[in-house]
């Protein structure tokens, strides 16, 4: 008989109306064409969503060939089905949680290791899938290329496989990403959209192994709907509004003495469950991170500067108890 799977991952965002989330690390502002989009949408909810045509406009956009999926998270299933069954999996302590559900899933043998790409790098073995998150959730630390080399070659020596989770590179000033026939790169627009119910991603490396077993017409009307209007925006509205995030990173950086890489930042709270219930009652919400194994840290997402307003002040206050 079928038995459930006993681990599971926690999920940032708001499950109750009314909160200003500071949970979820999203873009703020959404693109002006999202009302267009969602009449698009209804248009054509009537047939099958077909996006082949549109997979290759954003592999010319993107300057490699792509495989369109349902957000990063149907991208790491695919894994599973392609890459997981019987071989090691080799994963971060501190980090995205569904690497390792899929992992269990699908019958690999989990492995913890250090966040550090150097160290990591020790543990890698003959075959063996290794998931590094970069920039990482929930510390926000992104490592340029130089600094991956030793898993890169230590991957490429075993010829094992590296899956890069790059699902917050927009939000890195002057990103790199490295490219090899042992990485597998997964993206996601939900994030540096600001659309998380919109789920459309894709990833670089494998394309044929990718297609062959991913679903049909997954991202549904409104996925293509979407692809339509991004290879219309052509990033636009990333170059737009990737500044003003950064802008007021570097404010919150300096009022609450945090840093990180990307949009979100980690900061030690001590008792989490008391600071988190503190921040509900003045209706602001932010992850606790006891999910990652990090049980005195919250994180928190750089959203408009009148609402990074209220976030400031009500950690500051937090602080001041």
């Amino acid at each position: 008989m079928l038995r459930p799977v006993k681990f599971s991952a926690y999920h940032g965002g708001a499950r109750e109306e009314g909160l200003l989330d500071f949970s979820a690390s999203l873009n703020p502002y959404q693109p002006e064409w999202v009302n267009e989009m969602f009449e698009r949408a209804k248009e054509i909810s009537n047939r099958y969503p077909y996006y082949e045509k549109l997979e290759e406009g954003l592999s010319e956009l993107v300057w490699e060939e792509v495989t369109v999926t349902a957000g990063i998270t149907e991208a790491l299933y695919l894994l599973g089905i392609l890459a997981l069954r019987g071989r090691k999996a080799i994963i971060p302590h501190h980090t995205y949680g569904e690497y390792e559900r899929v992992a269990r899933i699908f019958g690999a043998k989990v492995v913890k290791g250090p966040n550090e790409p150097e160290e990591l790098a020790e543990m890698v073995e003959k075959d063996s899938v290794v998931f590094f998150c970069n920039p990482n959730n929930p510390d926000g630390r992104f490592y340029r290329v130089k600094e991956l080399k030793p898993l890169l070659d230590a991957v490429e020596d075993e010829k094992a496989l590296l899956v890069l989770d790059e699902a917050f590179i927009d939000f890195v000033k002057k990103p790199e990403s490295p490219s090899g026939e042992n990485v597998v790169r997964l993206r996601t627009f939900t994030k540096s959209y600001g659309l998380p119910g919109i789920r459309v991603g894709y990833v670089i490396g494998f394309p044929g192994a990718f297609k062959s077993v991913r679903m049909p017409w997954g991202i549904g009307s409104t996925g293509l709907a979407f692809l339509e209007f991004l290879l219309k925006d052509g990033f636009e509205h990333l170059r737009k509004t990737m500044p003003l995030i950064w802008s007021e990173k570097g404010r919150i950086e300096k009022a609450l003495n945090v840093k990180s890489d990307v949009n979100f930042f980690l900061k030690r709270v001590g008792d989490v469950k008391k600071a988190v219930e503190a921040l509900k009652r003045e209706r602001i919400l932010v992850r606790s991170c006891e999910s990652f194994g990090l049980p005195e840290f919250i994180r928190f997402s750089v959203r408009r500067p009148e609402e990074n307003e209220k976030l400031i002040r009500a950690l500051l206050e937090l602080e001041s108890l």
